[in-house]
């Protein structure tokens, strides 16, 4: 499966290609094409060439073209979903659930574009104002990167271009070179759409070939990246004066306070720590559990998960299979084995079986240790015992990053508490910190990144806001 480039409504060959492996068979699953710093600078001329043609569409037009896409998607939901089992081992099952979120996102997203508003600004407020009528418009910045991640190819993606097209920008699209077919599908339902021509482009390639001359264009406004925070710094270094929007890491915690159904419990943590081989910005990777609870909650959590199936991730009732690449699955077992060498005790996983890092859970786990303090992005799970809910307020805030963390209490104040204490974008009350849905504002503070996104927020980041004063006298 050769693929090319998508610069200004054509597919563009390259010189060189590299080729792409499934995760779990490792088959060859296509050819990607190698980006040239011409190759990028063609697409990016290609969309501020487009930018005014873009920015001209009326919010109708804007919402018309991601209805068209939503339509498209629906039709091939089930190729998209196999496309992303083949070229990231996501199960099918979740796979499956990418695609519909990723539908709702360009729904919500057709939404927006028509509440793409300003606000009057009360001019005669202020002893100098009479006779003033003022009011802010909403204007695209114009050419938009957005540099995207393996774990969601298809929903983060759309978390990006669908703020763009509902807000009137262009774009240029840098996907995760391990899942690039992905976003080759959605140029091909894009070309069917209203859009105008130039206002979309896919170039594929490494990180630092494309990233770099992207990030460094004067032609590019703004530049979206969700990934890990060393790069995202890097990012954030480079583009000078443009606006840079970061989704970075997170070791998401947990506080399980006495009193709560533990039925419930377990059922929510086993998909918020295993989901997608924990693969999710917002995986639960700590949680911290009143001591009196501690040894019930192992027992049945270790059960829970010896329940998940491990195996193919085509087979529509598999769970848990391979991560994205043998050293990741490397890594992740040195780190587990790092844990233990310090002291942490092994409730259950730990290892590679049948080419899939097993669901692990640790408990007894050093706040210095890898899998606790870092951004582990594996399925593994720290279970920590504490003595008081100030106690796991304190862990979880003993961290570099702060997107998302929550709370199971029956306790109204406790919950109220920790709402204000815990220091993250995000706190959920009676819920696991992966939960998001996609109209939400989404993001995380420290080390975590920077603006949020959600529709109606990344549209605002996509936008410029400019001010028109009337004088009537």
């Amino acid at each position: 499966m050769k693929k090319n480039l998508y610069i200004d409504k054509q597919w563009v060959e390259t010189t060189d290609y590299v080729e792409l492996f499934s995760p779990y068979s490792n088959e060859k699953i296509g050819d990607i094409p190698k980006a040239s710093k011409e190759d990028v600078e063609h697409a990016i001329d290609a969309a501020a060439n487009a930018s005014e043609e873009m920015a001209n569409l009326t919010a109708y037009q804007r919402a018309e073209i991601l209805e068209q896409l939503v339509l498209l998607f629906i039709e091939h939901r089930e190729r998209a979903a196999k496309l992303i089992s083949l070229e990231s081992s996501k199960p099918l099952k979740y796979a499956l659930g990418e695609v519909d979120r990723t539908i709702e996102t360009y729904k919500f997203a057709a939404e927006e574009a028509k509440r793409l508003t300003g606000e009057m600004v009360p001019m005669d407020a202020a002893k100098g104002g009479s006779n003033r009528l003022a009011y802010t418009l909403r204007e695209p910045v114009g050419v938009v990167a957005a540099i995207t991640p393996f774990n969601f190819p298809q929903n983060l993606v759309a978390h990006k271009i669908g703020p763009a097209i509902a807000s009137g920008n262009t774009m240029v699209l840098k996907p995760a070179s391990q899942t690039p077919l992905s976003a080759f599908l959605l140029a091909e339902l894009l070309d069917q759409t209203d859009l105008p021509k130039g206002a979309f482009n896919l170039v594929t390639g490494s990180g630092k070939a494309v990233g770099d001359v992207l990030v460094e264009s004067e032609k590019v406004k703004m530049v979206t990246f969700t990934g890990s925070p060393a790069v995202g710094k890097g990012i954030r270094d480079k583009a000078g004066l443009k606006k840079v929007a970061l989704e970075l890491g997170s070791n998401s915690g947990l506080i399980i306070d006495e009193g709560v159904d533990m039925d419930t419990v377990i059922e929510k943590v086993v998909i918020g720590s295993f989901s997608n081989q924990g693969q999710v910005c917002i995986s639960l990777q700590r949680i911290y559990i009143m001591e009196s609870l501690i040894e019930e909650f192992l027992t049945r959590f270790k059960e829970a998960t010896t329940k998940l199936k491990v195996g193919d991730p085509l087979d529509p009732t598999t769970e848990i299979s391979a991560m994205i690449s043998k050293e990741e699955q490397q890594r992740a077992e040195t780190w587990v084995q790092e844990a233990v060498a310090e002291g942490a005790k092994l409730v259950i996983g730990g290892k590679v079986e049948d080419e899939v890092f097993q669901p692990t859970i640790l408990t007894q786990v050093s706040a210095d240790s890898k899998v606790s303090c870092q951004e582990v992005f594996a399925p593994v799970v720290i279970v920590n015992p504490i003595q008081s809910v100030e106690q796991g307020i304190s862990e979880i805030n003993n961290s570099d990053y702060g997107l998302q963390a929550a709370i199971f209490t029956n306790d109204i104040k406790t919950a109220f508490n920790a709402s204000k204490k815990l220091q993250v974008g995000g706190v959920l009350i009676n819920d696991i910190p992966t939960f998001r849905v996609d109209q939400m504002p989404y993001g995380g503070v420290k080390e975590s990144g920077n603006g949020k996104e959600g529709l109606k927020y990344t549209i605002e980041e996509m936008t410029e806001m400019k001010l028109v004063i009337w004088n009537q006298s």
